[in-house]
């Protein structure tokens, strides 16, 4: 019988069966009145347009609104399993914080803190007072800001210190960010004018001379942390860099993105550049990110000259950036793990780094037994996170060959935790690498299910 109108339930009629009776503990009544609402009119639009078949009886209305209440109410962020391999996964979060950074965030929400106050004076205080402290001790830097990401901590520095000002900065590092965001429209924002020198591939020290012949308010390096510029390709070196700055009597600051402090050369990957580094080098500024090679919360941060910090920290547009308690009490308990020596042991991203081809098989291996299936391979781990292009780690993978690979990929990422693989020649990646502690066991189930629910 062809579906009509008037044989659909009214609103009222739904809300008294019990199946309604319940929703309405769970999500109240008004929202499961405006669920049911959009649920009868999404069939009348299918009975309009004749794709309704039979009308749907009440208790399938009711389900149908219940599972359109679940999707509504479902938490913006939902946790999931990373199996991918790519340490710095910008799609699922980037940085795992540590433990400890975890608890100081639970303990920043469930009460009151010391966030702008001071115990010793008993009156307020600076929120950056305690990370600032931390900082100089990490790295010999002279003052301290932290904003909420490292664009805006350019934004920011730039506004201060060059808005309708000339700023240097080379053609070979005007780079593209994440999200199709471009280092020079971050400038322009601020206010900077921008003097672009040398050429696509190549920039030389005279290019820096004579740009800053004329009156200069800063010279801006930014590191390529995202990709790498290989081929006829020539630049000066930091050093000949800051002396003539210093020579001009011109701030330069260097935008390093990732934020390293500790050496990745040790862990098998290309040296990045270190924060400290940078410092000792002799630059005025240095901003960077947390949430990337630091494995910390997102935030940027800047650290440099104390002068030029203060005005930073004095400008209008600080307090708009600035980074609320629950970033800075993860960075804190973050930067701690450094002061103590202990980071690449408490933090998860350097963790993940640090771990053997030998450990990786090994966890490979269990996973293959326990589920019965499939065959482990060598395969490569990501840094990711705009950080090291082109490196690489050496991992072992468990390998599902599948001839519809991507029918399993879905039904991984509908799991309950979703499991978030990669795929290559016919067959579903899994990289033990990127699989968190206390994370194995959820996704061996995961897997199965998957499988089971794809199988022929």
């Amino acid at each position: 019988m062809t579906a009509r109108l008037r044989d659909l339930p009214s609103t009222d009629r739904l809300l008294g069966t019990r199946a309604s009776v319940g929703l309405i503990a769970t999500y109240g009544r008004p929202l499961t009145v405006a669920a049911l609402r959009a649920t009868l009119d999404e069939v009348r639009s299918n009975v309009r347009a004749g794709t309704a078949g039979k009308i749907p009886v009440n208790a399938d209305l009711v389900t149908r609104t219940a599972s359109l209440l679940a999707r509504w109410t479902a938490p913006p962020l939902q946790p999931v399993i990373n199996a991918t391999g790519v340490i710095l996964h910008t799609n699922l979060g980037r940085a795992p914080l540590s433990g400890a950074a975890t608890r100081a965030v639970v303990e920043a929400l469930n009460g009151y803190s010391t966030l702008e106050y001071d115990l010793e004076r008993g009156g307020r205080g600076s929120r950056l007072d305690r990370v600032e402290g931390i900082l100089q001790r990490l790295t010999g830097a002279e003052g301290a800001v932290v904003v909420n990401n490292n664009a805006a901590a350019l934004l920011l520095l730039l506004a201060t210190l060059a808005k309708g000002k000339r700023v240097v900065v080379s053609r070979t590092q005007l780079v593209e960010i994440g999200g199709g965001f471009r280092v020079p429209d971050v400038m322009r924002q601020s206010g900077a004018r921008m003097t672009e020198i040398g050429t696509t591939n190549r920039v030389h020290l005279q290019d820096y001379q004579r740009a800053t012949e004329e009156p200069t308010a800063l010279v801006l390096v930014a590191h390529r942390s995202n990709f790498r510029l290989v081929g006829f390709t020539e630049e000066p070196g930091l050093a000949e860099i800051v002396q003539l700055c210093k020579l001009r009597g011109v701030p330069l600051v260097y935008d390093l993105g990732s934020g390293a402090l500790l050496d990745t050369a040790k862990y098998g990957l290309a040296h990045e550049p270190m924060v400290q580094e940078a410092l000792r080098a002799g630059v005025d500024l240095v901003a960077f990110s947390a949430d990337k090679l630091l494995g910390g919360p997102q935030a940027g941060i800047i650290l440099g000259k104390a002068e030029l910090v203060s005005a930073i920290k004095r400008h209008p547009m600080a307090r708009a950036l600035r980074a609320d308690k629950t970033c800075l009490a993860a960075l804190g308990a973050t930067l701690v793990h450094y002061l103590r020596g202990e980071a690449a042991e408490q933090i998860p991203v350097w963790r993940m780094v640090a771990l053997k081809p030998r450990q990786l098989r090994q966890r490979a291996e269990a996973m293959r037994r326990d589920l019965g299936k499939g065959e482990v391979i060598r395969g490569e781990s990501a840094v990711g996170g705009g950080s090291l292009p082109g490196d690489t780690l050496p991992t072992y993978l468990l390998a599902l060959p599948q001839s519809s690979p991507e029918k399993l990929m879905q039904a991984l990422r509908f799991q309950s935790p979703p499991i978030i693989a990669r795929t290559k020649d016919n067959r579903v990646l899994i990289d033990p690498r990127t699989i968190l502690p206390g994370q194995e066991e959820m996704l061996l189930a995961g897997v199965r299910k998957a499988l089971q629910e794809v199988a022929p």
